[in-house]
């Protein structure tokens, strides 16, 4: 734990407070980061994974803190992690027994992220009344249904085709990472004319470069467990996905896929962020570098805490579509027009003004 303290960046904005629970009575092994509450109370997923550690849930609530304030949502940011298998048996009991193990601390709220969904956060409001990307049955907005961040990821490549110079109708497109996300944002930019090339999970890499059947692959996906399995296309490794032709490239899985060795084998000229922290900082800036727009994950994956939000405050799917179009489409041009103008990477861009805000909330509190 001193280890991990030690890489863990402290600055002005946070993290304010890294807690670690533990309890004997259930083998339950979780993390919680609360970033910066300066906007408002946290909101960050619940991330289910057996190496999920200190440093990641940190990193994880800095960007929510970024997420929420350019996004103009009165909430800071926080994130969770839960030490486990997100198929363990056991699961539905770590979740109840960390409700209540968070059940003061009030200036965090839960919701759905890796490894977690509806159900998990029916667990946890069944146990303290407060979360997030609850199931439609419990009146909540339910994300991954509903498909709140590949709608917003398919909302940001319109916007920011232009600036990689391309068009999205007929854009070749490869998603690494076929889960909630993925699937959301291959169907989303299916319907805006985008061409789905190739897609990945942890099996593989499912290549097609005349197009694939999204409706199709989802099924395949949903019955034999992964897109391997689909037949109209060749199977490729999963590390290929990043090295195939296209025009648009979507991580949509895990952190650090896009890294110093691989970097340089991407071809797509737009890089939009639909994981979290899905590139080094090393990786972005090659990228930039190389004339590669890359869209940030505070930017671009921001559909999914924009419905939470818009779910905690009471409004309809409707308004919670209606807020995710608008500010992301508002912030990708900002950053984006910004970034050409000043020749600045576009997360640094999105950074400062993310920072401003807070900085301001804390100055005003």
């Amino acid at each position: 734990m001193t280890n991990e303290l030690t890489e863990i960046v402290f600055d002005e904005l946070g993290p304010s407070k890294i807690i670690h629970i533990y309890s004997p009575k259930t083998g339950l092994k979780a993390i919680v980061v609360i970033d910066n509450t300066a906007l408002g109370p946290s909101i960050g997923g619940v991330r289910v994974s057996p190496s999920v550690s200190a440093i990641e849930v940190a990193r994880l609530a800095r960007t929510m803190t970024m997420k929420n304030s350019i996004a103009g949502l009165p909430h800071g940011g926080g994130k969770a992690g839960i030490i486990a298998n997100h198929k363990d048996p056991k699961k539905e009991l770590y979740f109840r027994d960390f409700a209540k193990q968070i059940k003061y601390l009030l200036e965090y709220i839960p919701g759905p992220d890796m490894g977690s969904d509806e159900e998990s956060m029916g667990w946890i409001y069944n146990e303290i009344k407060r979360a997030v990307g609850l199931p439609e049955r419990m009146g909540g907005l339910p994300l991954d249904k509903l498909g709140a961040t590949g709608f917003g990821l398919s909302e940001c490549a319109e916007v920011s085709c232009p600036y990689a110079g391309i068009g999205l109708k007929g854009a070749k497109v490869a998603i690494q990472g076929f889960g909630s996300v993925g699937k959301a944002a291959a169907r989303f930019l299916s319907e805006k004319g985008a061409i789905i090339v190739a897609a990945s999970d942890t099996k593989g890499t499912i290549h097609n470069p005349d197009g694939i059947d999204i409706k199709e692959l989802i099924q395949v996906k949903d019955s034999a467990g992964s897109v391997v399995s689909y037949k109209k296309g060749t199977v490729k490794t999963l590390e290929d996905v990043f090295s195939l032709d296209c025009d648009i490239l979507i991580p949509a899985a895990i952190p650090d896929v896009i890294h110093r060795d691989n970097v340089n084998d991407i071809k797509a000229k737009l890089v939009l962020q639909g994981a979290n922290i899905p590139a080094t900082k090393e990786a972005e800036d090659i990228l930039y570098k190389k004339g590669i727009v890359v869209v940030p994950d505070f930017i671009a994956n921001a559909g999914g805490v924009i419905m939470a939000a818009m779910e905690y405050a009471k409004k309809i799917e409707k308004e919670a579509f209606e807020a995710i179009a608008t500010r992301i489409r508002t912030n990708t041009k900002l950053i984006l027009k910004q970034s050409k103008t000043e020749g600045a990477l576009p997360r640094k861009v999105a950074e400062d003004i993310a920072k401003e805000r807070v900085l301001k909330a804390m100055g005003k509190r």
